[in-house]
């Protein structure tokens, strides 16, 4: 997908496109103060003869009709050939690049990706990279169509918008503007990066239903964003449950990488209450929320010295009370007006 001078098989030289949608990306994300980061397929490169796979079984996902002698193939040869040459065009002509987002890493041994993540900060110090690099030498884990954290330390959840990872125009089971802004609120709450993924049409553009979606999130950021935007995890995760956050549970054998249709997020709209900090606030996301008295457990006397309550959005005041057993409060008779994803972010301001 861009003009790689190490490879002939790329959308310039071998489509009717003709052209490097990556620097028009670069140029795109450099304009409006975006970060770039990339996507590199690692381990299933099925126009390379040395790519031998073992997922879920030997050559389970190799280039069996063109090279269907697996035994043949020599990763370290596709290694040397490919792989590093294109990482060091892609980190060498594209301006500053976030995070090279690996995939698939397969049979790529400890020596390679020890020597793949050199390579990267050699040419891009700050470049991050994920796990799937291989071997544990990513900086950050990956839970795929999945919520819970994949590590003790940086994770990321990576979530389709619609049902598949590409575009599929008979795809129909779309999660709805709250569904997501749900997810997303209970990734940051256990300390996470959310990836959302968005299938492009043939032409390159959004199709007009997850458009809609990213704008109706898009308007409830402009709204709640500080409760997302550099927060962190606070004491409780959510409301009835009391671990901290050092005590998350690692779950990567339970979070194997999936080809097929897959989607072990949750699906249900209970209402509920997560919670971020930052600065001398905590921050109560009210998740689904129905009605305008709310009760928080998590917050008492014992937990916090509450200065001030405020509803995001809403410039009415909140009366409240807190006790040992909690605090105890009434949303503003319009806390629902004009609000098309019914979750409410309190902002409790702390002595």
């Amino acid at each position: 997908m861009y003009n790689s001078a190490s490879s002939d098989y790329n959308i310039v030289k071998r489509s009717p496109f003709k052209r490097d949608p990556i620097t028009e990306l670069a140029k795109a994300c450099e304009k409006y103060k975006i970060t770039l980061c990339l996507y590199y397929s690692l381990g299933r490169d099925w126009q390379d003869p040395d790519v031998p796979t073992n997922w879920p079984v030997k050559a389970g996902r190799s280039n069996t009709w063109d090279y269907p002698n697996e035994d043949e193939k020599v990763f370290n040869r596709y290694f040397e050939r490919k792989v590093k040459p294109q990482i060091t065009e892609l980190l060498s002509n594209y301006g500053p690049i976030g995070a090279l987002w690996f995939d698939t890493p397969e049979l790529i041994s400890k020596t390679e990706s020890q020597e793949l993540k050199a390579l990267v900060k050699k040419l891009q110090p700050s470049c991050l990279v994920n796990n799937r690099i291989g071997n544990g030498y990513g900086d950050f884990s990956i839970s795929e169509q999945s919520l819970s954290p994949s590590s003790k330390k940086a994770w990321e959840s990576c979530l389709t918008i619609g049902q598949n990872w590409g575009y599929n125009k008979h795809d129909s089971l779309w999660k709805s503007p709250e569904m997501l802004v749900r997810h997303l609120v209970e990734v940051v709450a256990n300390g996470g990066n959310l990836l959302l993924n968005v299938g492009p049409k043939g032409d390159g553009a959004f199709p007009d239903w997850a458009t809609g979606r990213l704008k109706a999130i898009g308007k409830w950021m402009d709204i709640n964003h500080e409760a997302i935007y550099a927060s962190h995890p606070w004491l409780a995760i959510k409301e009835n449950r009391s671990e901290k956050t050092d005590n998350i549970s690692i779950e990567e054998s339970k979070n194997a990488i999936k080809d097929a249709v897959f989607d072990g997020t949750p699906k249900s709209l209970t209402p509920d209450v997560y919670y971020t900090a930052k600065d001398k606030a905590v921050y109560a996301f009210l998740r689904s929320w129905q009605k305008p008295d709310v009760g928080l457990k998590q917050i008492n006397k014992s937990t916090l010295s509450v200065k001030n309550i405020e509803l995001l959005g809403n410039n009415k005041k909140i009366k409240w009370t807190i006790n040992n057993e909690g605090l105890n409060l009434d949303l503003p008779g319009d806390y629902n007006k004009g609000n098309q994803i019914p979750v409410y972010v309190l902002k409790i301001t702390v002595n």
